[in-house]
């Protein structure tokens, strides 16, 4: 994982998304057009939390999170979601 040049503020942090699946289980191919968000990733970068709330994330973790959350960045030409923590359901 290199570096990146994003610091999250207060709460939030900063997640590099999982690909979409290619295939199903069966190994059916599918389209683009039927791919559904990817709602796992890894964590990137954290903010140092909120006062007297820290962070139970560290960077490295692989998160599960809702399919609405966050919003999408570019930097660096990689594409980053970056959300706040209270977004992320799990850590896997």
């Amino acid at each position: 994982m290199s570096e990146v040049k994003v610091k999250p503020l207060a709460d939030r942090v900063l997640v590099q998304t999982a690909p979409a699946e290619e295939k199903t289980a069966f190994g059916i191919i599918i389209p683009d057009t039927a791919k559904e968000k990817p709602q796992r990733g890894t964590v990137v970068a954290v903010g140092p939390g909120k006062k007297d709330e820290p962070l139970t994330v560290k960077v490295g973790d692989t998160i599960l999170y809702g399919k609405y959350a966050g919003t999408e960045i570019t930097v660096e030409g990689q594409e980053y979601l970056i959300m706040r923590e209270s977004d992320i359901f799990a850590i896997i």
